[in-house]
């Protein structure tokens, strides 16, 4: 599990080049990725324990969980805590009726949530003229994914420019009682999710889902 750990931090600090070994005695390890390519993390119990430490989780390896099926037939919820809205002035659910709504959590340190990404910004190129509207949620997980502007330099790196929602109170996150990065949920034009999907992979079967929704 240790080796695990330090895994998981190299590859964070390889891929940002903008924290080092200080970031880890301030904010200790607060997530573990599942078998499935995807991060987990327990709610914390409030909105300050969140800011001083992220999750909570205490890093146990649970089955390997992919997609989930938990969602459908859910409707929308309302963005809730919303610190700054990106690319976007301030949605509401009201704003997304009519449209196919792909709904993302990420952050911008998770590896997983960093391969997805390609996939995403792809699927709102091709689609937006259809009908489809793409929001990423921005829940951190470290303390430095609390800044605006490493959130922003992380969407220019990525080309994100679709509207990105910073939740760091994680009450968007605990609106859809999620766990995990990146967890995609898709939604058809009368604000109902369809289908939901934890962790890497599955594109063509979400890209069929969304054609299919349009």
């Amino acid at each position: 599990m240790n080796d695990f750990i330090l895994g998981r931090r190299q590859l964070l600090y390889l891929g940002l080049g903008m924290v080092g070994t200080g970031l880890t005695t301030a904010c200790g390890v607060a997530s573990n990725k599942d078998q499935g390519g995807a991060t987990k993390a327990d709610q914390a119990s409030s909105a300050n324990a969140i800011s001083q430490k992220g999750s909570t989780n205490k890093g146990e390896f649970k089955s390997p969980l992919v997609q989930t099926k938990k969602s459908a037939g859910a409707e929308l919820q309302e963005f809730q805590g919303i610190q700054e809205w990106l690319n976007s002035t301030p949605l509401t659910k009201a704003d997304l009726q009519g449209s196919v709504v792909l709904l993302q959590f990420w952050t911008l340190g998770c590896i997983n949530c960093q391969r997805t990404l390609p996939y995403v910004t792809s699927w709102h190129q091709q689609f937006v003229a259809q009908g489809l509207k793409v929001i990423g949620v921005h829940t951190p997980e470290f303390a430095f994914e609390r800044k605006v502007s490493n959130i922003q330099t992380a969407m220019k790196r990525h080309g994100i420019n679709y509207p990105v929602a910073v939740d760091n109170d994680f009450k968007t996150w605990q609106a859809y009682k999620n766990e995990y990065w990146p967890h995609l949920f898709l939604a058809d034009r009368q604000g109902v999710i369809q289908y939901d999907h934890i962790g890497e992979g599955a594109y063509s079967e979400t890209a069929q889902m969304i054609q299919k929704l349009l």
